[in-house]
């Protein structure tokens, strides 16, 4: 069970027992009260396959080395053009290829350096940077979008209302990572000494990563200890790949697709007028970027099949020469031992009643392997030898086992019988090879948010119908009427943040939060107490600050981008544990959410009014 069969056998379960029907299922999937899932979720995919296919380009991984050489050797200097980087990149493409690019260099990067001990300050400022910029647009993020809907925001006054927080926070934050949190030479040091790469591998055509196997043994190489290791990590960072003719096309197709969404968005008026759904302009645009990618990786298939022919060669004549010195190590082994045995035989050394010859020859038997066919006549033991043919005579050499007419011969290894899972493997690797860049961003597609995200749609939906939305909002009330704008401000950050960690990830957050906050205006509709403009928009976009930075507080499982930074970091071999998470997160989240909601009051009091809340 996971964070995506859980709640899916939630739902399952409470339709076997009839706590929820047909209702909750068609409006936690189709929608309800302004929160459409079917829409949002088009949305996101087709926006984010234009996004990873920017990224499949090479082009975050080429613009962050040429970040690295701005940086020189100061290391404060390349942490903040680093920091700055990724910020800034977020809010154009959203965190996620921020997350599969960003993560990898960082990890060669700080592998690479003889004088940064630990990655940590590099990684987790990249992390706090990546979700803290997902605010600044609507498309950045899956929860900006449900909070857009549910509240009829339109995507332009979204950003307005958010950029200013988020740069100040970004700013502020800066400062507090790099003199307080970080503040050790050994993981952000004043100068920062990196190997040197050799011409030979400077000069070297860098590859397509997204080929199989195009790296041929660098990528078992890469991970072994050692200056060889360290040298092919530094080589993914100073010598990497750029397909420029899809990065511009893809940077140029999603500037028009994020200024599509905009103008349509912006094109109705009135809060009664409902906007055409946006994935009327982002599922275009990903057919487009689709298209490109097949063309593209069409027009260059024999280049890339010969590139991945040559690299499945490399790689299986490494396979068998670690099989050959791995064979070599047993038969010397082997040798071995018989020599110990005759000798402890020779000298009659080995205890009376002793069937194999005493603890030596034991010892022996345990050492040797068991995949090796040992022959024991009397007290020695002799390995078969192979049949070996005279070439002038043709006659069998002495020692080798000649096979008479009637003997049975040895099954010979058969073809693998063709079945479904083998067709679709060799399917999946003839569009690798064939179209390496699709291939690899459909593979990289959050395809997991879609089952999630529908059954915590459908199960906050069942809150909703039961009742239990109802008695949150009526607590929330109760709590801003005694405490203010301020102390909505204050609560619903704190509730935002906290609930990330323990309510299905930021989106299962931002889901159950909406309705509350709906259910709050209804409150207020029936009893006639005026909801003022000043405290409810302060709710709404302290919610969105939450729910964004929530994702680096105390657990991976506050986003589903978490989950990814920690997995690809695991792959290269740097483990986060969940304690060390929390533990450097913590002072992160707090300084972040601080700066946030007190600029969002400085906001508020400036830009919003104590007028009634049209209802």
């Amino acid at each position: 069970m996971n964070l995506i069969t859980a709640p899916l056998i939630a739902d399952l379960f409470l339709l076997a027992i009839v706590a929820i029907g047909a209702t909750e299922v068609h409006d936690g999937t189709i929608g309800a009260n302004n929160i459409s899932p079917l829409d949002i979720m088009l949305f996101f995919i087709s926006l984010a396959y234009i996004a990873i296919s920017i990224d499949a380009s090479g082009i975050i991984r080429y613009l962050a080395f040429k970040v690295l050489q701005w940086g020189g050797e100061s290391g404060h200097r390349l942490f903040f053009y680093l920091y700055a980087f990724w910020f800034a990149l977020t809010s154009f493409v959203g965190n996620d290829p921020v997350i599969l690019s960003g993560t990898a260099f960082l990890a060669y990067m700080t592998r690479v350096s003889s004088n940064i001990v630990h990655p940590r300050a590099w990684i987790f400022s990249q992390f706090a940077a990546a979700n803290i910029g997902s605010a600044i647009l609507v498309s950045s993020n899956p929860t900006n979008l449900v909070l857009a809907g549910a509240f009829e925001i339109k995507f332009i006054e979204y950003t307005a209302n958010m950029i200013v927080p988020v740069i100040v926070t970004g700013i502020i934050l800066f400062p507090f990572l790099l003199y307080i949190v970080f503040n050790n030479e050994s993981l952000i040091p004043r100068s920062i000494e990196m190997h040197k790469l050799p011409e030979e591998a400077q000069g070297r055509k860098p590859v397509n990563p997204n080929i199989p196997h195009a790296r041929g043994t660098a990528e078992q190489k890469e991970d072994t200890p050692g200056e060889e290791g360290k040298l092919l990590s530094l080589e993914e960072i100073v010598n990497p790949f750029l397909d420029r003719k899809g990065a511009v096309f893809g940077a140029v197709l999603m500037a028009g697709t994020l200024i599509g969404v905009l103008t349509l968005n912006a094109s109705t008026t009135g809060r009664d007028s409902q906007p055409p759904p946006v994935f009327y302009v982002t599922l275009p645009a990903a057919v487009v970027m689709f298209s490109w990618d097949l063309v593209f990786g069409w027009i260059h298939r024999h280049e890339t099949r010969e590139i991945a022919r040559q690299g499945r060669e490399e790689l299986e004549r490494l396979r068998l020469e670690q099989a050959a010195r791995e064979e070599e190590e047993i038969n010397v082994l082997a040798g071995r031992s018989a020599e110990r045995s005759a000798s402890s035989d020779g000298s009659g050394s080995a205890p009376t009643g002793s069937l194999d010859g005493g603890p030596s020859r034991k010892s022996d038997l345990e050492n040797a392997s068991a995949d090796d066919e040992i022959a024991v006549t009397g007290n020695v033991r002799e390995k078969p030898s192979a049949p070996q043919i005279s070439e002038s005579s043709g006659a069998v050499e002495k020692g080798a086992k000649v096979e008479k007419p009637g003997d049975t011969p040895e099954p010979r290894q058969r073809r693998e019988r063709t079945t479904l899972v083998s067709l679709t493997k060799d399917l999946y690797s003839w569009s690798q090879e064939t179209f390496p860049t699709a291939t690899a961003v459909i593979s990289h597609l959050p395809f997991a948010l879609v089952p999630f995200a529908f059954s915590m749609f459908v199960l906050v939906q069942a809150l909703v119908t039961k009742g239990w939305v109802q008695i949150f909002a009526l607590g929330w009330d109760a709590w801003v009427r005694k405490t203010g704008t301020i102390g909505a401000i204050g609560g619903m950050g704190f509730l935002s943040v906290v609930l990330c960690n323990f309510s299905g990830t930021n989106i299962g957050t931002t889901i159950l939060l909406s309705r509350v906050v709906q259910a709050w205006q209804v409150i207020h509709h029936y009893d006639g107490t005026p909801l003022t403009n000043r405290t409810f928009w302060a709710t709404v976009y302290t919610m969105a600050l939450g729910v964004n930075y929530g994702a680096f507080s105390t657990a991976f499982s506050a986003s589903l981008a978490g989950m990814l930074w920690r997995d690809i970091l695991a792959k290269k071999h740097i483990h986060v544990r969940r304690l060390d998470f929390a533990r450097v997160n913590l002072p992160v989240i707090a300084i972040a959410m601080t700066v946030g909601c007190v600029v969002l009051i400085g906001e508020v009091w400036i830009m919003r009014d104590e007028s009634p809340l049209p209802l």
